[in-house]
């Protein structure tokens, strides 16, 4: 049988989970250009496949960018650092998960909106269907760990009320 302590337990390590998965994949923005450089370096695919086509015309993007224009790489520093204040906003659920179960319905909010702005905006953006397809993805697996949560901190709170 789940006793409170090992159910409050698992929800922490799992927002957790989600924290770190979070920060890292908005902490990977600030390097941008070295890791298009380093990406660019190891020929992982031909530039005549559609990947390969995609990926070289980003690198010459972030390239240019870099050359003529490279303050707007600040709009990259800035994405990455609300990743990290979203994450900040789950230590009210870690600390007190029935009190602040509302934080994890919000965060499963934002992974469901993820699919509208990458549809809509990627299209406008002329960003191929592939890479819409992962950036989707970020919002699905993100509703799985939250998902859960969610379900442990309904259980939680039986727990708390008996």
């Amino acid at each position: 049988m789940m006793t409170y302590p090992k159910l409050l337990f698992r929800i922490r390590a799992m927002i957790l989970f989600f924290v770190v998965m979070l920060v890292l994949s908005g902490a990977t923005a600030f390097p941008v250009y070295t890791e298009m450089r380093w990406l660019m370096s190891l020929h992982l695919f031909n530039d005549n496949s559609t990947m390969g086509a995609w990926l070289l015309k980003v690198w010459q993007g972030v390239q240019d960018m870099n050359d003529k224009h490279s303050f707007l790489f600040y709009g990259y520093d800035w994405m990455a650092f609300a990743h990290i204040v979203i994450g900040l906003a789950f230590i009210g659920p870690f600390r007190d998960p029935v009190r602040n179960k509302w934080i994890i319905e919000w965060a499963m909010l934002a992974c469901i909106s993820v699919l509208p702005l990458a549809l809509i905006a990627g299209n406008i953006r002329d960003i191929p269907w592939f890479h819409i397809v992962i950036d989707c993805c970020f919002g699905i697996f993100g509703l799985v760990p939250l998902g859960i949560v969610r379900r442990w901190i309904h259980k939680l709170e039986k727990m708390k009320a008996n």
